[in-house]
């Protein structure tokens, strides 16, 4: 083997055990991200720059009330009177295995996601009603909501359940503007993909997302 041919599998090894650790890295710890939608207005705006902590995955551990998150989309994002379960308040998605599971969430070829802030824990009663949230009974306070804003169902939703073991419930600061939980049910907790650590443009707002 020439020194040339040599050379040239040294870097070919070397770029594809670099592109293994990023895509690791990516996985199991963080990324970075940009917000493309309105969903989160005004904490978020649009092509703001985010970190975000994927440790949370890897440790399989639930968000706390508060965090913003990224999950993946579900497959169902609306349903009819008759398709509503409040039994089973749970976002359906697809089972994948195997190679369409790598490609799923380690490429994240055609994988959407969404970004919204969690609002109620498993085994906690949710009613929305009068334009509020109310968490077992109580109203919750949103003061990272825009004055004047309303929370309700459009449509066909979730209004009154209790959160399922192991899912949480989630909805935009944008309510009017927001696809959320409100629309398709809880998220489970394998699907969801990281919490928002901190904002890391433009620098003037550099830091940690409340």
């Amino acid at each position: 083997m020439s020194s040339t041919v040599k050379e040239i599998l040294e870097w070919i090894y070397c770029i594809v055990i670099a592109l293994v650790l990023a895509m690791l890295f990516r996985y199991f710890i963080g990324t970075p991200t940009i917000v493309k939608q309105i969903s989160m207005y005004p904490t978020l705006i649009q092509d703001q720059r985010l970190w975000l902590n994927r440790w949370g995955r890897t440790t399989k551990t639930l968000p706390k009330r508060g965090e913003i998150i990224t999950f993946e989309e579900p497959n169902k994002l609306t349903y009819t009177d008759s398709e509503i379960n409040l039994e089973d308040p749970v976002a359906k998605y697809n089972k994948k295995t195997g190679f369409q599971w790598f490609i799923n969430n380690f490429l994240e070829i055609g994988k959407r996601s969404y970004i919204k802030r969690v609002i109620a824990l498993p085994g906690e009663h949710v009613q929305i009603k009068e334009g509020k949230v109310y968490i077992n009974d109580k109203e919750l306070e949103e003061s990272y909501l825009q004055e004047g804003i309303v929370t309700d169902i459009q449509g066909v939703g979730f209004s009154d359940f209790i959160v399922p073991e192991n899912c949480i419930f989630a909805m935009g600061d944008n309510r009017n503007h927001s696809t959320d939980c409100r629309s398709f049910g809880c998220i489970p907790l394998e699907k969801i993909e990281s919490t928002v650590a901190i904002r890391i443009w433009p620098l003037n707002k550099w830091g940690k997302v409340q």
